[in-house]
């Protein structure tokens, strides 16, 4: 099999639970320390061999292709103020990946966000990237689901996290069977069921390896709710015929789709940075005496 060099992510979403701080600019663009979410999202897709990235854009997300693209000016600036350690990280940036986009005309859903990336992937394998999930820089579950995808010859491998039965209606939810200790076979797959629905409590998380199967499976994929073409469906529609993994995890993950899991990422990412982290623990200690918080 094909090993996995390219990654898709959909960065087509209007980012509505940011707003007002959203009204402008993209939510990928907001800076989880001092660099946009979307950054972390594709150090991980390189630390992971990827190579090649296309990012799903929209109208008012132009400052993403503005973000990875050179920036004459500034370089120069830098240059001349002897500032070489901002310099080589902002030329740093151009040369991650290969990175191409192509705007979504629609917000059809997540699955139609993926089909729109049907002529850059060709007959290759893929990773699809939630911007919407990062994960700290020690993190291997991604590279961990491209080895699956490749010894298993899986048309498509999920990564999932347990969650309380209560909050499992805001995420897809399998059922399984156990491969080994860290993997599921999954025979079922639902979008976001009421917890007395709920397959399972495992939860789908933003990081799947698909073939390029996937794309004749939301070709089948009707409609659903608000006529969006759910991703979710259309992995299940992989299920009668196809082998389907689920990857599990339990650390390191961020959902900065939700304020709170947004600031726990600027703490916990700030914390584990050598030149942050020893200050900015001392002051944290400091406040939470303060305030007397437990």
């Amino acid at each position: 099999m094909t090993y996995v060099r390219k990654a898709v992510i959909p960065a087509a979403g209007l980012g509505t639970r940011f707003l007002p701080a959203t009204k402008a600019q993209p939510k990928e663009m907001l800076p989880v320390v001092d660099k946009p979410a979307i950054q972390y999202v594709v150090e991980e897709a390189v630390r992971s061999g990827i190579d090649d990235i296309l990012i799903i854009t929209g109208r008012g997300k132009k400052a993403i292709e503005d973000h990875f693209d050179r920036n004459v000016e500034l370089e120069a600036d830098l240059h001349a103020k002897g500032k070489d350690s901002l310099l080589a990280e902002v030329l740093d940036l151009s040369g991650l990946a290969d990175i191409h986009y192509v705007r979504q005309g629609e917000a059809l859903g997540l699955g139609h966000a993926v089909a729109t990336a049907r002529k850059h992937v060709g007959d290759q394998p893929f990773a699809v990237m939630l911007g919407d999930d990062i994960m700290d820089e020690h993190s291997t579950v991604l590279a961990e689901m491209i080895e699956v995808h490749q010894s298993r010859g899986a048309a498509a491998v999920i990564a999932c996290k347990q969650f309380p039965l209560e909050e499992i209606s805001a995420y897809g939810s399998i059922a399984y069977e156990q491969a080994s200790p860290r993997l599921l076979k999954v025979t079922s797959i639902v979008e976001k069921p009421k917890p007395a629905d709920a397959p399972s409590t495992w939860g789908v998380m933003g990081r799947y390896v698909f073939t390029p199967a996937i794309f004749e499976s939301i070709d089948r994929t009707s409609p659903g709710s608000g006529g969006e073409i759910q991703l979710t469906d259309a992995i299940g529609g992989l299920l009668p015929d196809l082998d389907v993994y689920g990857y599990t995890f339990d650390e390191g993950r961020y959902d900065i789709g939700s304020k709170l899991d947004y600031l726990r990422a600027t703490v916990e990412l700030a914390l584990a940075r050598d030149d942050l982290g020893p200050e900015f623990r001392r002051w944290l200690a400091g406040y939470v005496r303060e305030q007397g918080i437990a």
